[in-house]
Parts: C-alpha cells; structure tokens; sequence
C-alpha cells in the first residue's frame, strides 16, 4: 500500500496526521520536513517573550517522539523540489518516495520588502522556533543586559503582539505601520484606537503613516531612516509585515494557484489525491469564492475534514465563523473581520464596560465584529449575530 504523504511538519501538518490516526491506525504515513521536525505551537512565538519561554521550551515533542505516537515515518532535515502529479512521485534530497495522497502543508513565508542600506540584510522575521532562536540570542547582546531597542515594521496582527510582548518583557520598542492606526486592516477605528492607547501605556513608540526605506549600520545599532524623512537607531529591526502562501511546489506541478493553492470545498488541489492544508492554502468557501484562512480555527476544522476524507469518508470542510483571538494583553481583542473589499460600516457601542464593534454591509447585515475585553460567552453571541439586520442601537463611542 503506497503511503499517505504529508509534506510539512508544522502545525496543520501534525494536526492532520493526529486526525487521521484518530481514524485510520493502519495507512502508511509519512511526514517530510526540511527542519528538525520538532512539534511546538507557532502562534507562541510572537507572545514567547514575556512568559521568558527559551526556544527548547516551546518544542514540546521532538521528531522522534512524535513519530512513535503518530506510527508515522518522519523524515526531518530533508527537502522536497518536485512533485510528479501524474507518476504519484517526490522528489527530494532523500530521494524519490510514492504517495497514494499527498497533503502539502507547507505554510507560508514572511514578506520581505525592498529596503535601501547597507544593513538591510539584518532585518529579521520570526516565523519559526529557529528564528525564534536567533531573535532571542541578539536580544541578549545589545548593551550588556540593558533592554534592547527593537523596530518592528508592520503594525497588523503579528507586529501588534510582538510590540505588546517585547514591551512587556522589558524591551523598547518601536512600531512602524504605513496606516494611520495599528490593526487597521483587521479592526474597526473605535478598537484601533483602543489598542493604539493600550501599546502606547505599554511604553511602545508609534511611528505610523509612515515606512522604512532606509537601514544602514549606525555608530550605536542601525539606524533607520523612514519615508517621513525622520531617522532614529535601534539595536535590532523585526519584520511583520506579513505572509505569503508558500506556492513554489504547487506551482511546478501545475496545481491551481491564486493568492494560495486553491482547494475545493473537500481540501483537494486541481490534482486528483492532492490536498493542501493551512497557511499555503486558499479554501473554497459555501457561498462562492476562495479565501486564504491563515488562523487556528480553520486549520483544525480543514484538518478534521481532510482526515475524513483521507479515510474513505468524504467530507466537506465546514469553515464556520470564528473570531480571531489577538494575543495583546494590554488589549485583549477578539475580531471577526468582514471579507476584505465588503462595503459597508463600523458601528461602534459601550456594552457592559466593553467595546463592541459590528461591521453592517449594505442591506445592514452584520458580517463582522470586533470585541475588547471578550471572553467565550460574549463571542459566541457575537457570532450568533451574523447574518442578523441591525434593529437595537446601543450608547455609541467613538467609531
């Protein structure tokens, strides 16, 4: 029997292969991975510092370990360049391997933008536990002991909980952004606003409307010089500007690509036996359409519906809505925002001593929201709303 291959080893990898033994004990698996295979969280890098997490602490199964619990064949430290869609083959630096299934879970990578400057290569991005690594071990070298000074660019969800937790453990941080509020492609104002008094309480510097274009090796760190023609030095400078699906795989094998690879409503690729998972993919959705869903939420539900499939039990993915939980504690917020180009409005309201924002489309259905503080009960209300006209307005706050 030709083994179900999954290539990737991160979280919509592993989550997958536990799904599928939950109901298949007996498929050959094989996991491929071109790092060390290690299972650790990848939404704890970007709020790891203040809980003082070292990057060993945060891998809580080695490749081995999980291995044995998944009867699994993991084949770590190994990368794939090409998949044969019509012989079922990989190849890879280990050689070549059949699949009868094969699901590419192999997220995505950080946006890189053009920068000037003669230390535009030490920009960082943290999207896994090695890099998680490297950032700490330059936290640690700056000033003998003293707090690092750190620049991140790009204020949306990843830059905002990187600030909040690097403030927190003690840092001086910086925060660039293009738009005028932090979180404004995801949050409503009244909630941006919010957040922007909360991060500056915190001690972090906005430095908003405005870009990086300019890095050069200063007399006391690097210095930065920004589109406002302001300049300021820093120790270290993080990049969060962003994700983008990782498609080279896909896009050899002449798979179907937009913004990711696309899949239909069962997870499967234009290929037959080919599915994709995760930060790579891009769903397609009930009422028409494709989206990219690079959350928690969606992950596991795909994963479950994929693992049914995968078992001989076909099985559509049902992308239910679910709020996206923003990990700043200084301003805990839950958002559900509305798809990207929907016209329509915020409205904002005080509702038991926190901040309720709906987003109304043209005919005023709600079809999105965005909470502080929340918890599950008031979120779950919150997505029993959706789809619902607006009839009870409540004392408003600024929007």
């Amino acid at each position: 029997m030709k083994p179900i291959i999954i290539i990737g080893a991160g979280l919509a990898g592993y989550t997958l292969a536990r799904e599928l033994r939950k109901l298949d004990k007996v498929t050959p698996l094989t996991i491929i991975t071109a790092d060390d295979g290690g299972f650790y969280s990848k939404p704890m890098l970007s709020n790891a510092f203040a809980q003082k997490k070292q990057p060993a602490q945060l891998v809580t199964q080695s490749a081995e370990q999980m291995a044995a619990q998944l009867n699994a064949n993991i084949i770590t430290s190994t990368t794939v360049s090409e998949i044969d869609p019509v012989g079922r083959v990989l190849n890879t630096g280990a050689g070549q391997f059949e699949y009868g299934k094969l699901v590419i879970a192999v997220g995505a990578q950080p946006i890189r933008l053009p920068i000037a400057g003669n230390a535009a290569d030490q920009v960082l991005s943290v999207n896994h536990v090695a890099d998680y690594a490297v950032f700490r071990d330059k936290l640690e070298l700056p000033r003998a002991g003293q707090p690092a000074r750190i620049a991140i660019l790009g204020a949306g969800l990843i830059g905002c909980e990187f600030a909040d937790d690097l403030a927190g453990a003690g840092h001086a941080v910086t925060l660039i952004d293009p738009n005028p509020l932090p979180l404004a492609a995801l949050a409503a104002p009244a909630l941006s606003l919010g957040l922007q008094a909360a991060l500056i309480g915190r001690g972090v510097a906005l430095r908003l409307g405005t870009t990086a274009v300019r890095i050069d090796r200063g007399e006391n760190g690097l210095a930065i010089a920004l589109a406002d023609e302001s300049r300021f030095e820093t120790d270290i400078v993080l990049s969060a500007i962003g994700l983008r699906p990782h498609l080279t795989l896909a896009q050899a094998a002449q798979l179907n690509v937009g913004r990711g690879i696309v899949v239909d409503v069962f997870g499967q690729t234009s290929a037959a036996d080919i599915f994709a998972l995760g930060d790579c993919a891009e769903y397609t959705l009930d009422g028409g359409g494709t989206r990219i869903m690079p959350y928690i939420a969606p992950l596991m539900t795909a994963a479950r519906a994929i693992a049914r499939t995968l078992s001989g039990e076909l099985t559509p993915i049902d992308l239910k809505p679910a709020p996206v939980i923003v990990k700043t504690p200084s301003y805990p917020l839950a958002l559900l925002p509305p798809q990207a180009g929907g016209s329509g409005k915020w409205q904002a309201t005080l509702e038991n001593e926190r901040t309720v924002c709906r987003f109304y489309d043209q005919a005023g259905v709600m079809v999105g929201f965005g909470v502080s503080p929340h918890e599950a009960g008031v979120r779950q209300q919150l997505v029993a709303g959706l789809g619902l006209a607006l009839t009870v307005k409540t004392e408003d706050v600024a929007a």
